[in-house]
Formats: structure tokens, C-alpha cells, sequence
């Protein structure tokens, strides 16, 4: 093989897809966080080893900085009908804009047509909320109008499902998913999916590693549902990347760089801390930042803030498993993955974890 062809096999989605037996695919999390299995893998000696993720206060040393990604989960799966034809109506809030209007991806048998009204139920399929149709964008989307002068949280309170993504019991939440989907540390409103490597953490760790000297920094990247797509195009390069809003701020800029200095390393918790460190550090000096970020990191990528990652397992021909092979080393990461299925890890949004360092 030519070294040319070699480096091309690194550009094609195929190259990135694998097979994962279903029953790995994990429905629930596990009744305590901590449990969770975490696959470690050291690149410079290319080791692999098995621990759990109540080990982390002996993977992560005194002087190290994890980065957490503090957006919370919205209550965005919408369901409903169509007033006038009683036809069944999903939707998915997206965003909301500063006249009160929402922007909406929704799915209903038939053509919706602009003013046509909605009914949305509760959770317990109560009526609540009459939801306006004002026009479709060219992404697809809808801008929509709820009747109501509640804020849009309050409103997503009352009305709104936890958004899972499909593997998940075809998508159908349960109670305690209102719990389980959200990061103990969630602050920003806004994302529509969670920050999954995030979910594992619990206050007594934190507060352990706290204890043993390890450093903090928050950054907020609001998970948008580009997450969960896979790369459908042949070649990455033609792959177009959702935006995704986020920002970190100085004292999280100036406590990472001090970080550096002290020799500790940065890591990140989850993909989505990743892209806001590399976005904001796109020069090659991290500086804070504020805004919306299409970072797809692919080979042959340079990493600029990250030393460290914890993060789950993540889809076939996702971008996420692309910026994992990227980040880790790709023969590593290939045998990492093996190693889990192997061992019969579980996988995804409320899966095992890996530290890759």
C-alpha cells in the first residue's frame, strides 16, 4: 500500500464504522454512577488496562485540571397532534429566539402547513399548550409560536420529554431519566442531548479529587442533535458539521494555562469539552471565547489544549469515534474498542467510559 492510499483510508467514513452486537448497547445507566467500567489507555506505552470509574481519584494526579462541560439537558421531545386533523405530531425544540418564537424540528404524517395549529400533551398526555406553525426554514426546521406567556424553560418543564436518543428504548423515556440524562454539575441551559462522558461523575468524586489537588475548569458547550448523526457522505471532508454554541470564560482560560505552567495536564471531560478547547484555542493559544463552533477534528489533526480525555463509547461512523481514532492513535483506539467488546463493555449514552491519557 502506498503511503499516499494510507493516508487516505484515514478520510473515508467507512474506515470508521465497526460492528457492536446490539445487547452491548447499554438501556439504563447503573444504580450508582461510579460503577461504571472504565477502559484506560496510556499512548505513550501503548497499554490498555481495566478499571472502574471510582478509580479515577488514582488515574488523575494532584496538579491535573479536568474540564467539565456544565450545559443542562432541556426537557426538548415534543409530542402532540394536529388540532384540526387529530393526526399524531413529534417535535424536537431546537433554540429559542428573543420575540418568544421557537425553532423546532417536527415530523407528522401528511404536509404541515404554516398557521396551522398544535395541541402539545404533558408527560402524562395531558393537554397543555396550543403551538403555532409560522414558517419552514430551508434546513427543514420550523419556526413555531407556543401560546403562552410562561418563559420558554418553564414551559419545556411542563410539557417537555428528555430527548434520548433512539438506541435508547426507541427513544422513549422513563421518570427517571429526568435524573439519570443530566450531569450532577449542570448549570447552562440548552443542550438537546447530554454530555454523556459527564453522566459518570458524582459530587463525593468530585469532591474526593478535589480534595487530593486536582483542578477544576468549567467550559459550556450546549449539545445540539448533530451529535447523534452519523457521517453519511463517503468522504469526511464533505461531512457538513452542525453548530453547536459555547463558550469558556477567563478564570477557566487562566486556571487551565496555570495548569501548563505547574506541568499538570489538561483533561477533558467528554467531546463536546474537547471542542470548546480546541475551538477556543484555534491560534494556538487558548483564550476565552464565546459563540458557535463547527470544529470537525480529523486526521491529521494537532491537538492544542487536550492531554487527557474521558469519554464513552461512541457510534460507528460518528464524528465523535473520528476526533476518539484522531486523539488516542488509530491503531489504539481500534484495539480499545476490540478490547471492549471483548469484555463486553456497554456502550453509548449510558455506557462504560475510557481514559485515554
Amino acid at each position: 500500500m502506498s503511503a499516499e492510499t494510507d493516508l487516505d483510508r484515514f478520510h473515508h467514513a467507512d474506515y470508521y464504522d465497526y460492528d457492536l452486537p446490539k445487547e452491548l448497547i447499554a438501556q439504563n445507566p447503573l444504580d450508582n454512577r461510579e460503577d461504571a467500567r472504565l477502559l484506560t489507555v496510556n499512548r505513550g506505552q501503548s497499554e490498555i488496562d481495566h478499571r472502574h470509574i471510582r478509580d479515577l481519584d488514582q488515574l488523575i494526579n494532584p496538579g491535573d485540571c479536568l474540564v467539565l462541560n456544565n450545559t443542562k439537558v432541556v426537557p426538548a421531545k415534543l409530542v402532540g397532534f394536529r388540532t384540526l386533523t387529530k393526526g399524531r405530531w413529534q417535535g424536537l425544540f431546537l433554540e429559542a429566539d428573543s420575540n418568544g418564537n421557537w425553532r423546532v424540528l417536527c415530523k407528522t404524517r401528511g404536509k404541515a402547513k404554516p398557521g396551522e395549529m398544535i395541541t402539545l400533551q404533558d408527560r402524562h398526555g395531558t393537554e397543555r399548550l396550543q403551538l403555532e406553525l409560522v414558517s419552514r426554514l430551508e434546513d427543514g426546521s420550523w419556526v413555531v409560536r407556543p401560546h403562552t406567556d410562561e418563559t420558554t424553560e418553564d414551559t419545556l418543564d411542563l410539557i417537555g420529554r428528555v430527548p434520548l436518543p433512539n438506541y435508547i428504548r426507541s427513544g422513549n423515556m422513563v421518570d427517571a431519566d429526568l435524573k439519570n440524562y443530566q450531569t450532577v454539575f449542570a448549570k447552562e441551559a440548552g443542550a438537546v442531548a447530554a454530555p454523556t462522558a459527564g453522566l459518570h461523575l458524582t459530587k463525593p468524586l468530585l469532591s474526593k479529587l478535589i480534595d487530593n489537588g486536582v483542578k477544576i475548569a468549567q467550559v459550556t458547550l450546549h449539545v445540539g442533535i448533530g451529535t447523534f448523526r452519523p457521517v453519511s457522505v463517503d468522504n469526511l471532508a464533505d461531512h457538513q458539521m452542525h453548530f453547536e454554541r459555547g463558550s469558556i470564560d477567563e478564570k477557566s482560560v487562566t486556571r487551565i494555562q496555570q495548569t501548563k505552567a505547574n506541568g499538570g495536564r489538561v483533561i477533558a471531560v467528554g467531546t463536546t469539552s474537547v471542542r470548546v478547547l480546541e475551538t477556543a484555542a484555534s491560534d494556538g493559544t487558548l483564550k476565552p471565547w464565546a459563540g458557535e463552533t463547527e470544529l470537525f477534528i480529523r486526521p491529521p489533526y494537532q491537538f492544542k489544549s487536550v492531554d487527557g480525555l474521558l469519554t464513552n463509547f461512541h457510534l460507528p461512523r460518528s464524528t465523535l469515534l473520528v476526533m476518539i481514532r484522531t486523539f488516542g492513535g488509530d491503531e489504539l483506539m481500534q484495539q480499545a474498542y476490540q478490547a471492549a467488546i471483548e469484555e463486553k463493555y456497554r456502550f453509548f449514552s449510558y455506557g462504560d467510559a475510557m481514559l485515554i491519557t
